[in-house]
């Protein structure tokens, strides 16, 4: 989704991830990636799967203002990051995987109690980025969790419904986190655009026949059930014939055909706002 959004926004084809060795001047001026996948806003979700916490990601954000200051000096860093648009997308592997596929959180709270935890994790890093200076930040929603192909295969029964409690959360979620926005755009002198993709990507999931989908309950990788990321490595799983007909890659992730849809969707609701 990162890199549509970037060409959406006229930034540039790919937005280069911050742990590249190989930045080029250009690269930092134009703006960088410190995402890592499968974390989330929940401090247990990227210690199970051993990725790069939302704290860690700040500390690279730290680490390239410094290196943006050297290149292009005090006051044009300050411009650059006063006019960067930030980009924020987690919470899925928290209520997907943290909450429903491990025994941690779900023994400790209901969903209510889970969703109001993670929403301490959201407030607490979008206070973070405002300090650092951000104007704008695009915080993507929560899909229908409950209707990704791995959620489906572990929680749909046999005939691989959508998950019902998976989705509940997802839009629990949602809910208050808009509530949440609002009331930190009065607070804090950052503009920030809630940016949905619930509705889209349950349209895509459930009727994708109308974009010229064939299959929207599988992924295109392995048996479409439950591979995932390492999983779909082309060198020892198969791959689907036409990936364009898949709405899903692999079990959790959409095509990039699907991405577009959505992006696109994105851009025309909220577009205005950015």
């Amino acid at each position: 989704m990162g890199r549509i959004s970037a060409q959406k926004l006229h930034v540039k084809k790919l937005v280069a991830p911050w742990l590249n060795v190989d930045h080029t001047p250009e690269d930092l001026l134009t703006g960088v990636s410190f995402a890592s996948g499968a974390t989330g806003y929940d401090p247990l979700t990227p210690k199970i799967v051993s990725v790069i916490t939302l704290e860690q990601q700040l500390e690279y954000f730290d680490e390239y203002r410094d290196k943006l200051v050297a290149i292009a000096g005090e006051e044009e860093a300050e411009r650059i990051i006063d006019g960067a648009f930030f980009f924020v997308c987690a919470g899925s592997d928290d209520i997907a995987n943290t909450y429903f596929t491990t025994p941690f959180r779900s023994v400790q709270y209901d969903i209510s109690s889970y969703v109001d935890l993670l929403l301490v994790g959201v407030d607490k890093f979008l206070r973070s980025v405002s300090a650092r200076g951000a104007k704008r930040i695009g915080f993507v929603g929560l899909p229908p969790i409950g209707c990704v192909p791995s959620q489906r295969t572990v929680g749909g029964g046999l005939h691989r419904h959508c998950e019902p409690k998976r989705n509940y959360a997802a839009q629990l979620y949602n809910s208050r986190v808009q509530e949440l926005i609002e009331r930190m755009k009065e607070e804090l002198n950052t503009r920030i655009v809630y940016l949905g993709i619930y509705d889209i990507i349950q349209e895509l999931a459930e009727d994708g026949e109308r974009w010229g989908f064939t299959e929207t309950t599988h992924g295109c990788c392995g048996t479409g059930l439950i591979e995932v990321t390492n999983l779909c490595d082309s060198r020892f799983m198969a791959v689907c014939d036409d990936v364009s007909k898949h709405v899903f890659f692999d079990s959790f992730h959409p095509t990039q055909r699907a991405y577009k849809i959505i992006v696109d969707n994105i851009w025309d609701t909220y577009g205005h706002l950015l």
